[in-house]
């Protein structure tokens, strides 16, 4: 039986998307068997992230609907041994799925795949509440941003509150820009870990080349040259248990933690 992870965060543009594919990607290149799920209905993208786009005949909600079995609709991703993906629909709402149809589309995932990793649409409506009716694990990614923080911080509780142990939910803090950090104009790995409390799984440092990746549709972590697919190898060698040391992003302390902690009456 395999595990289940949402990736999500509350805030839209934070990077979900690209964490679900980059991860997926990283792990099938370690020999894992990887489905990737996006149920964000709607308003779909991880098709495109992974440039899988024109392949989508079925989607979740002709599963839910009993159109096609899940099989049926899952793409496999030819470029990388291991790799499906397993789209929604672009023209339904976020209501054509119930969380109880969700959690048995999982279920029946885990018993083919190692791993389902479970794009999550932003906000904390019915999409969040199929995204996660499945999973036994939760990747929170953030961005330096005091109000990426603190929906980050609504996240994880409303993870906790049903019922999610807080050491099964790991944070993933993207674009990070050293200068910013350095100069204390952005919030710091240091304080967002310490304002969230939970562990921190890697640090996405800003990079030109995931915007490059994911308009050609190829995953970061197939360039070798780019620190961002580094970070999410790392990440992906994490998740199977290695002890990776993290990146050296060097940073000072900042004035936005005491604000932060303000805000969310820490």
């Amino acid at each position: 039986m395999g595990l289940a992870y949402v990736v999500t965060s509350g805030k839209g543009g934070v990077g979900k998307t690209t964490t679900t594919a980059n991860l997926g990607t990283a792990l099938a290149n370690m020999g894992k068997k990887v489905v990737v799920v996006d149920a964000d209905t709607g308003l779909r993208n991880l098709d495109v992230v992974m440039g899988l786009e024109n392949r989508v005949v079925y989607d979740l909600v002709d599963v839910v609907e009993g159109l096609c079995r899940v099989k049926q609709a899952l793409i496999r991703d030819k470029r990388f041994e291991g790799l499906y993906l397993l789209p929604t629909a672009q023209t339904k709402d976020k209501t054509a799925v119930k969380p109880d149809q969700m959690r048995k589309i999982v279920k029946e995932l885990k018993e083919e795949f190692e791993f389902v990793l479970i794009d999550c649409p932003a906000g904390i409506e019915r999409g969040f509440e199929n995204a996660i009716a499945g999973a036994d694990k939760a990747i929170v990614v953030t961005v330096p941003e005091v109000s990426a923080v603190r929906d980050a911080d609504r996240i994880i509780g409303l993870l906790v509150s049903k019922g999610m142990e807080a050491k099964e939910i790991r944070l993933i803090i993207n674009r990070l820009k050293i200068d910013m950090t350095k100069r204390g104009d952005m919030l710091n790995i240091e304080d967002m870990v310490d304002i969230l409390a939970i562990e921190m799984l890697g640090v996405i440092p800003d990079d030109e080349k995931i915007i490059v990746s994911t308009n050609r549709g190829e995953p970061v972590v197939t360039y070798d040259n780019a620190p961002s697919g580094l970070a999410y190898r790392n990440i992906a060698r994490r998740i199977l248990g290695e002890e990776v040391p993290f990146m050296n992003l060097e940073q000072n302390r900042n004035v936005f933690k005491g604000f932060i902690k303000k805000i969310l009456n820490l």
